[in-house]
Order: C-alpha cells, then structure tokens, then sequence
C-alpha cells in the first residue's frame, strides 16, 4: 500500500514535468471524482481489519443523510471546476502568474494522502471550493488580458499618477487585493484586471481620472431620467384600499396597522377635505416617497410582531400606521418597503455588501425610516448614503439632540451613543411628542369623537370605575399595592392585563381583569370610566391622549428626581439628556388640569386628596388639535412642501441686508432686532428685507435664557418655542448688541451651548459648526441667545404664517 502510494506520487511528479498546467488539474479532478463515485455508493474508507485495502467498501453507513449533504457539495464543487476547466484550455495559457498558480493548485494534489480521506472530507470541500474560486479568478483575468491585447487597450490601462487624484494609486492596490470580498464590484463590471480597476474607479467611484479611450456620452441610466421628472401636483386621496395593499400581510403586526387604517378611513377623508378647503386648492408637489420600517422588518429581529396579541407596546406601529395614511391621504407617490430585499430593490442598490454606490440620482424625494432602517440603508448604500442623506426622514420616538447627532463631537465629549451621531440636521428626526425643539414633531392621531358621541359619553360616565394603564403583568409589580389599595378605597379598579390560560398573580384580586381588550371594546370601557391611572411606565405613549379623547381624566405619577439617562436605566443610551418629570409630560406640559392631573404616589395624602379631587372633577371629551386628523395632515403637508435639507444654506450676512424706506433701498446700516410690543424679546427689524426663510423670520422673537437654562426652558416660560432653523439669524455681533450684551471679545468656537455669553467673564462665543446649533443645551456658567418663535393655536409644530 506504501508503494502504491509512492508510485502515484512519483506518476504526478512526472505530470507537472511533461503536462500543461491545465491537464494536471483534469488529472487531479480525475482522482478527486474517483473518490466521489467511490464514497457516494454509501459506504466509508476503513483500514481498521488486517483483510481491508485502502478501497474496501463497508455496508454500514456512518452519518448518512450528513455524509451525503457533503457529498454533493462535493460533486457540485466538481463540476462547477470541470466547466472552469474546459473553458480554461481553450485559452493561450501564457501568462506566468497563471502557471505559477496553477503549479501551487498542482502541488496541493501532490501532497494529497488516500489515506484518511472520510476524516479529511469536510476539509477537502473547503478546499475544492476556494479552488473553485480561484480557478474563475485565473479564468477571467486570462480572458481580460486577451480581450485587452486584441482591442488593443492593454497599454491605457497603467494606473495614472494626477495629482488631482491623489487616491487612486492606493485604491487600485486595494482593489487589486479585495475586489473579490463584494460582489457588486462585479456587478458594476470589474472582473480583476488594471482596466476594470480604472473604469470603475472613475465612472463609478470618483477616485481616479476619466479614461481618455472610454465613451463619456452614454445614455442616462433609469435613475438620471427619474431624477429630470418633470412636477406633479398633489391631490388629496380619501380611497384608502390602495395603501392598504400596499402594507402587505403575512404579521400580525402588519394585521393591527391595516386594521386602525381601515377604523379611522372616515375622519382621514373628512380631514383632507377640510385641509383642501383651508389652502384654498393651492399648488402642492407630489413628491416620490419611500417609507421604510426598520424595525418590522427580519433582518432587525422584529421583537413587536409576535407581542402585538400578548400585551407588547403598539405606540410605534400606531405611528407608522398614520405616517402611512397622511402621506397616502396627502396624495403622494408611495412605496413601502417592509424588508431588506424590497429596501434594495427600490433604492436600485447593486448587489452584495454595500461597498458600491449608487449610479444616478435617488429615485426618491424623500425616505422615512427609523434607526433599525437607516443602519440597513448604511449597509447597502455604502458610500452614497454621505451623499443623499439629506432626503431621509427619521423617526424617532424620544429624539435626538443635536450634541449626540453630531459624530466626533459626541465622541470627543461623551455624547457617543448606540443610536445618534449620524450628522444629520437634527430636524430631519421626527419625534412621537413635541418635546424636542431641535428635532421635527411628526405625532401620530387620536381617535375624534363627533358632538353626539361627546354627549353620549357624558351621560354615561360612570363616576367611580377606574381603568389601570398597565397590559403587562410585569408593570404590576415593584411596590404598586399601596396606592392601588387607597384606589379601591374610593373606585372600582379594572385592568386589561393580557393572561393565556390563569389570572396573572401580580393583579390584585380586588382588580376586575378584563385581559387584552380589542381596540373597540377598550374604547367603550373608557367610555364608561371616570379615571384612566398610569404606573409610571410606559414612558410617552398614546394611550392617555386615547383616555382623555373618551372623557377620563388621567392621573400620572411626579418623578422625583426627573428620569433621564443619568440616572434610569431606560433611557440610558439613548441619544438625548432630556429629563423626564412624570409619566408623559405633554399631558402634564400642554394638557394640564382638570384633565390631568400629576401628584406623588409616594404621599398617601397627595394621593388620597387627588382621587378624592377627581371624583368631584367634571370633564369634557379632549383632543388637542395636533393629534387629530387634520392637524397631522397640515403639519406633515407643511414640513414636505417647505422642509429642504438638501439646498446648502447660504452664509447669512447682516452687512448684505438692504432696508427699505420712504428713499427706496438702501444698504446703511440699520439694526437687525428691535423690540416687540409688550414683550422682553427682540423681533426682527420689519423694514428690512427678509432672507428666505422657513418658518418665515417674522415668526422669530430673540430671547435670552438665564445661566443654567436652556433655550427650551427660555421659550417656554415665555410661551414660545425654540426654533433651530432661526439659530444662524441670530449668531452675530448684531444680535448681541441688539440684546446690549457686553463683551471684551467674540469668538467663534464648537460648542453644542453656543452662540451664548458670560456676564462675569464678559466673554461672548459664536457657534462654528452650524449641526451644533441647540436649543437642549444648556451651561451653569452661561447665557444664552435663543431663537424662539409663537405658533398656531394647538399645532406647536407651525409658527403663524408657516402653513
């Protein structure tokens, strides 16, 4: 058995003196197929009996259905490398690196050993298959190079030396090396020679020249004819059935999203007849919008689909579900993509990992998606998504503050976070709730009940029945005894706690547990109840502005200190330092009292008397006008027709500004700010011309905040609101002396607090980097100048003149 093992050894030696390099690879192909005829009638190698030759067919079989699953990988390997083969001899084999690779290939079959091939055979799969892959390597690099000597192209392919582009020396060594590890380097045309290097790195990337000998003047691709679309005008939709097949099945999710569609059709329809009627069939663009749910789709793990039945959070698919109905209602151009796969194939990205851009303009105007999706879309768009950022839209539940958006300022100051630093305009995030200025309000809608349903529920309520905010059993636990008994006291306490087959025990037996209502049935038990109470958790849901909507009233714990993520492990890395004071602050904020009501649950006696003050409390159905139908439908209208983030905002300077007068124009100077009537604040001059702006700059009320404020605290105890888009009107010296701001010196630095002063430093500073302009910061040790501005009566979101 030796011997024959040295004979073979000595026969291949032979081979590679006297064979071409591509029939010592049909010889070792020759061998390897041996083995798979051999091995595939079931049995295995065995030397184990004196009797047995290397060759012995054995009857029983050894990890069948595994042995076979080998096998064929094998067998496929094999032909796929016999096909390589026969196109490779027919080729001039002439190239030395060829050879030289094809003897290393040689040389693996010469140290190969019979002996032992069942132990070695998942080994010999890898290897069959990396020799597959390097034999399509080899093939086109030699099909390449003579295509090149016959067009006569192989001399124009010499990587360039231009000092305009310095980087492409480096990254033709790079692809030279990795153009293999993505295969949308071979979608776009590369196949391993210096020429398809060349041309994809100057038609493709932007790394290298131009090619003299290449054709510059080939027809737009698909995407560049998109991009020259000539306008379309919008027109309200009230025919919901397109969307609703456009949601898709298939999850559950999905499921309770077209079902809350389907339940609130009528008041959209209603909605946008009253928005047509108010901007008096004005001009709208259609706009072509994609909307991507990152965190429904597999690829993110989809933890709420399977919870949707069993208790799980809904408020971020009650969200997305009238994002969908307001653009569709809105009458835009809407695809929705629910996967990765559907995500790639509307964006046109090529194949593979995300190492390629996209050629030609995005095919849309606009795309919607959340943090799960804009980290799928980093993946696949690779370098393009730099470039068309500024179309994506991101919604986010809790925000983003600018000083977390802001990539290395965040890393150099600790604001780095799982979430945040992608170097966005921090409008472009869209919160649940308006109680982040920096960021855009995009909200969601209540249910709005007619006159006639406002009366029923009037008469109905009934004065001591209680609805406990809390579908989880876990939300039960951890020290809720105490007031729930003073509760019980005075109400009878219902829950909708979801259970399979027992009662959850964490629920007090006193509790009359209805399970996990449906949408209707949970509606007419709210109807019917004088309080809605929450524990404390969730943070910021739909579900109190549902209670106060049917006629309860909603009592919320005081946090005591505020929650934020300092010191609450919820919202510990999330990208925000927003301090949380109760349960839902814009219940607390802008709904407030007789609705609702925010005490200490700690105090037994704060306790006792609100209840006691509720009982006694009559109140009316209440929906603030931002959550209903028509308030989405005029704000998300505002934001897409004025909202651009693409058009680079020019340098504003003052000196530029031309005043109009009883003279005509002149350029004199003039101040920017002067004072409003019966304010502390500073408006803008109204003889000089207006940069344009959105919100318009007669919105704009200059303020100063106190030491340790912020611009959101500032705004609002002067009933305003911070506005972020008016930051670069007010940082100049101009600003500071209209406030008679004293200052020694003005610098211009990169800090999220800025532009601000120092009234014992005399020190004043004006913001560098305009991503940093904040209304959330704030310093102990400096003023502020803050850029507030009035709004529309229950739509914070829209100064006066903004629609």
């Amino acid at each position: 058995m030796i011997a024959g093992s040295t004979d073979g050894q000595i026969m291949v030696r032979r081979c590679l003196v006297t064979f071409k390099p591509f029939r010592i690879f049909v010889v070792g192909i020759g061998f390897f197929s041996l083995c798979f005829l051999m091995t595939s009638l079931g049995g295995q190698f065995s030397a184990k009996r004196l009797g047995d030759s290397p060759f012995t067919i054995r009857t029983e079989v050894l990890g069948g259905m595994e042995s076979r699953g080998v096998l064929r990988k094998i067998s496929d390997m094999l032909e796929v490398i016999l096909k390589r083969m026969d196109s490779l001899s027919k080729l001039d084999n002439t190239s030395t690196t060829d050879t030289r690779r094809l003897d290393e290939l040689s040389s693996a079959i010469n140290r190969f050993q019979p002996a032992g091939l069942v132990e070695r055979i998942q080994a010999i799969a890898q290897n069959v298959s990396n020799m597959a892959i390097r034999m399509e390597q080899i093939l086109q690099n030699s099909m390449v190079q003579g295509q090149a000597v016959r067009d006569g192209t192989s001399g124009q392919c010499e990587v360039p030396r231009d000092p305009r582009f310095p980087d492409c020396p480096g990254k033709v060594d790079w692809m030279r090396a990795r153009w293999t590890s993505d295969p949308c380097y071979a979608f776009y045309g590369v196949d391993g020679s210096d020429c398809s290097f060349l041309i994809y790195l100057s038609e493709v990337e932007w790394f290298c020249p131009p090619l003299a000998w290449r054709n510059h003047s080939s027809p737009p691709n698909q995407h560049a004819q998109q991009g020259k679309a000539a306008r379309r005008q919008a027109a309200f939709r009230t025919d919901l059935s397109v969307l609703l097949d456009q949601v898709g099945t298939g999850k559950e999710s999905l499921s309770f999203m077209k079902r809350r569609i389907r339940r609130l059709a009528q008041q959209w329809a209603t909605a946008a007849n009253r928005l047509d009627a108010k901007l008096h069939q004005r001009w709208r663009d259609q706009k072509k919008i994609l909307v991507h749910v990152g965190f429904l789709t597999e690829e993110s793990g989809d933890v709420f689909s399977p919870k949707v039945l069993k208790g799980g959070p809904l408020g971020e698919m009650v969200q997305w579900a009238d994002i969908l109905t307001a653009l569709h209602v809105l009458g835009h151009n809407l695809r929705i993509s629910m996967s990765v796969k559907e995500l790639q194939g509307f964006l046109g990205v090529p194949p593979g990992r995300g190492s390629c851009p996209l050629t030609g303009p995005l095919p849309f105007d606009l795309i919607y998606t959340d943090y799960h999706g804009l980290q799928q879309m980093k993946q696949h768009m690779g370098l393009s998504l730099k470039r068309h950022k500024c179309h994506i839209r991101v919604i986010d539940t809790f925000g983003t503050e600018p000083a977390y958006n802001h990539e290395e300022y965040a890393t150099l100051h600790g604001y780095r976070t799982n979430w945040g630093y992608w170097n966005l305009n921090a409008r472009q995030y869209m919160t649940m709730f308006p109680h982040t200025p920096d960021n855009s309000f995009m909200g969601f809608v209540s249910e709005e009940l007619n006159e006639t349903e406002k009366s029923s529920i009037q008469q109905n309520k009934v004065n001591n029945i209680a609805v406990v905010y809390g579908k989880e059993a876990s939300m039960w636990k951890q020290g809720k005894e105490g007031f729930l008994q003073i509760l019980h006291r005075y109400m009878e306490v219902h829950g909708t706690v979801y259970y399979e087959t027992q009662r959850p025990p964490e629920v007090p037996a006193f509790v009359k547990n209805h399970g996990l209502l449906p949408q209707h049935e949970l509606q007419q038990l709210l109807r019917k109840a004088k309080l809605f109470i929450g524990f404390g958790f969730p943070y910021e849901g739909p579900a109190p502005l549902e209670a106060i909507a049917n006629g309860c009233i909603f009592l919320q714990p005081k946090f005591h200190p505020p929650h934020s993520s300092l010191n609450h492990e919820f919202f510990r890395g999330k990208p925000t330092s927003r301090e949380v004071s109760s349960q839902h602050p814009y219940a607390e904020q802008y709904i407030g009292r007789p609705h609702v009501m925010t005490v200490d649950y700690n105090n037994s006696l704060e306790f006792d008397s609100a209840i006691r003050e509720i009982m006694r409390t009559k109140v009316e159905p209440y929906l603030p006008y931002e959550y209903t139908c028509e308030g989405m439908l005029e704000r998300v209208h505002a934001y897409i027709q004025h909202q651009d983030f693409c058009t680079p905002e020019p340098p504003f300077l003052p000196a530029n500004l031309s005043r109009s007068g009883s003279g005509g124009v002149s350029r004199i100077p003039a101040p920017l700010f002067v004072p409003v009537p019966n304010s502390t604040a500073l408006g803008w001059a109204s003889n000089l011309t207006a940069p344009p702006a959105w919100p318009p700059l007669s919105s704009l009320r200059l303020l100063v905040s106190q030491e340790g404020q912020s611009c959101v605290e500032a705004c609002q105890l002067a009933g305003l609101v911070c506005e972020p888009a008016h930051f670069r009107f007010i940082n100049n010296k101009e600003a500071l002396r209209g406030l008679e701001v004293q200052c020694e010196a003005v610098d211009s630095e990169t800090n999220h607090i800025l532009p601000a002063f120092s009234v014992v430093r005399r020190e004043c500073g004006l913001q560098r980097e305009p991503l940093l302009f904040s209304c959330a910061g704030y310093s102990p040790k400096y003023r502020r100048l803050c850029p507030c501005r009035d709004f529309r009566r229950g739509q914070v979101a829209l100064c006066r003149d903004c629609l």
